[in-house]
């Protein structure tokens, strides 16, 4: 029996999770809550979800790969992206629709391989040209209303793991990820 149960979701949904081979996703909003620490000698912080982090390294080790786009440049990013083993990571992308296209060409990927996870209006030319859009459920709502699954949590608060745990299940691969946590 499958350790996440995929009948409580659109079976075009799970169809189109089953074919997910990137997951890629924005940073601000979506792996964090999208507010900015600052601090008083030009610092900068972001809190990230560690069971995010898990769903993520299960990806990773189920053979997903990922990638990370954003518009901003942060030294949190790529402390967070090193840690968790992410090697495509496009900071400062303004147009992440080049950014896309360059991960479509660097992997040899469908489009129809590719989700995407994002929260505003900057990400919509990628969430309209991938077969799995996604947001979290406090994004735009103009976003909200294109994309393909709004997740029950929000950004930086396990959003990114609820697309994990869908992706591993759609793919038939939750089982073996319980399976090797559990033999540890």
């Amino acid at each position: 029996m499958a350790t996440i149960d995929t009948n409580g979701y659109d079976p075009l949904l799970v169809e189109r999770a089953s074919r997910i081979r990137l997951f890629a996703m924005d940073v601000d909003g979506v792996l964090t809550d999208g507010k900015l620490y600052y601090d008083g000698q030009g610092g900068e912080a972001k809190a990230f979800s560690t069971r995010d982090g898990l769903g993520l390294a299960l990806l990773l080790r189920h053979g997903v790969e990922l990638a990370l786009i954003t518009a901003r440049e942060s030294q949190a990013v790529a402390r967070r992206a090193a840690e968790l083993g992410i090697e495509r990571v496009y900071q400062g992308s303004r147009r992440k629709l080049d950014a896309y296209n360059a991960l479509l060409t660097d992997t040899g990927l469908e489009p129809e391989q590719v989700c995407y996870a994002g929260d505003d209006w900057v990400d919509l030319p990628v969430l309209l040209r991938v077969g799995l859009s996604v947001t979290v459920a406090d994004g735009d709502p103009i976003v909200r209303q294109r994309v393909h699954w709004v997740t029950r949590r929000a950004g930086g608060d396990g959003a990114v793991r609820e697309v994990c745990d869908l992706i591993l299940a759609a793919r038939g691969l939750d089982d073996a990820a319980l399976d090797g946590i559990l033999e540890q």
